[in-house]
């Protein structure tokens, strides 16, 4: 029996024993729900598929998205074989037995589809071994992973696929999934005579996250351990869909998008002054377990790039903050962190200090370093002042008319918000003042 027939005694052998999710996985675009960024009329996936052009892809999501059922219906759509390859399993040896195979099919006009589901658990080796095979046209390559392929899969591979990223289902969706494997009578739960509560089905699919796979699971265990009432019917209600999920788990990976994309929300909200968006963001981070000193240090920078001058307050607090943190650990850390967080949301903002020294820092590297003026060097007696410095202090209102750049640049130019309006009303007075200084 070859590797393709054991494809095909797997998938005749689907039967009532397989997990609801493997079962009510639809064989049809038509039937596919979702995605409709990328699979919509007339968009580039939907036409590759109906014209059977495909070569090689990448599709990106989260856990649930579609990714394997879209791989399987590219097969039964364009009649190719479909070779399903494990990332976790599979070594150098059987691709290249996998790619044997596909040449000697190719012969007869059977095209093959090569599917590797985690690509990203691929090494380098395992994936370079596929390039040539891809380019000669002896398999169509179709990689799915829940990672950013830009970060895990190997350049080459990237610039010979297109790339596709998927996003977690909507809730109609989800809604059309559950539905769809509550009614279905020959690879669904029809036989059951289940009864859903509207608030049940509400919650598996707002538990779920986006997940298909995560609901009809939930929805699966529901079902099953639900007894038949006299009249045969089983009715899941609210407190059984709960649980049936237990507890609600975040899709969040720590080194990539989901705590890239959070903590920039998470900014962007403090950024933007509103503090409710500010701790959903926050929350959302800390329900994943995201590391809380990483969090404070965010919130300390923000305080001195986005709020600066307009609130010197801020930088107090969020640096209070990181103190405490460190100091007493989850779960109380999450007080003193919101405290920061709705401090630096309905704080003023400016960044004029920030881009001041951005300025400054231009200023050095694409201009000639000015060199420091002979009355600002250090003394050689500390009990002396440098030759021709004018001490501020000995002069009225402390300040006096001096050059402290050879070159006169402007880097700070201060907002009216906050206390920086009174920094910059400061500043126009000395101006002021230093102008009419003899």
């Amino acid at each position: 029996m070859d590797l393709f027939q054991r494809e095909e005694v797997l998938e005749n052998n689907l039967d009532s024993g397989a997990p609801l999710a493997e079962r009510i996985r639809p064989r049809s675009l038509d039937n596919f729900v979702g995605q409709r960024h990328v699979l919509g009329d007339n968009m580039l996936l939907r036409r590759v598929i109906q014209a059977d052009l495909v070569t090689s892809l990448l599709f990106y999501g989260p856990p649930g998205s579609g990714k394997t059922t879209l791989a399987s219906i590219i097969a039964s759509t364009t009649k190719r074989r479909f070779v399903n390859l494990s990332a976790v399993t599979s070594n150098v040896s059987e691709i290249r037995k996998t790619v044997e195979i596909a040449k000697h099919n190719l012969l007869s006009g059977q095209k093959t589809i090569v599917f590797v589901d985690e690509i990203h658990r691929f090494n380098k080796a395992q994936q370079d071994v596929l390039l040539p095979f891809i380019e000669k046209g002896t398999i169509s390559f179709i990689g799915a992973t829940t990672h950013n392929p830009f970060f895990s899969v190997n350049a080459p591979l990237i610039s010979r696929s297109q790339i596709f990223r998927l996003e977690p289902l909507k809730e109609d969706a989800l809604d059309i999934i559950l539905r769809r494997s509550i009614s279905d009578t020959e690879n669904g739960l029809g036989n059951m005579q289940l009864k859903v509560e509207e608030d049940a089905l509400k919650y598996l699919i707002v538990a779920s996250d986006g997940d298909a796979r995560k609901a009809v699971n939930a929805l699966e265990v529901a079902a099953l351990s639900t007894d038949p009432d006299k009249r045969g019917d089983r009715l899941i209600a609210l407190k059984t869909a709960k649980e049936s999920f237990q507890e609600k788990a975040l899709v969040y990976d720590k080194n990539e998008n989901g705590h890239y994309d959070t903590i920039s929300a998470f900014i962007k909200s403090m950024r933007g002054s509103d503090p409710d968006a500010a701790l959903y963001w926050l929350a959302k981070m800390l329900k994943a377990g995201e590391d809380i000193r990483f969090i404070a240090r965010r919130i300390l920078i923000f305080a001195s790039e986005d709020i600066g001058n307009a609130d010197p307050q801020a930088l107090i607090l969020a640096t209070a903050a990181l103190q405490a943190v460190e100091f007493i650990g989850m779960p109380e850390a999450r007080i003193p962190l919101a405290h920061a967080a709705v401090y630096a949301a309905c704080a003023p903002k400016s960044n004029a200090a920030y881009q001041g020294i951005e300025k400054a820092f231009a200023a050095i590297e694409g201009e000639l370093t000015q060199l420091v003026p002979s009355h600002l060097k250090n003394a050689k007696d500390p009990e002396e002042k440098s030759e021709g410095y004018m001490y501020p202090h000995d002069y009225k209102g402390g300040i006096v008319k001096q050059e402290y750049l050879d070159d006169k640049m402007k880097f700070y130019f201060p907002t009216d918000r906050g206390k920086e309006r009174e920094i910059k009303e400061r500043l126009e007075k000395w101006n002021k003042a230093l102008q009419n200084q003899l």
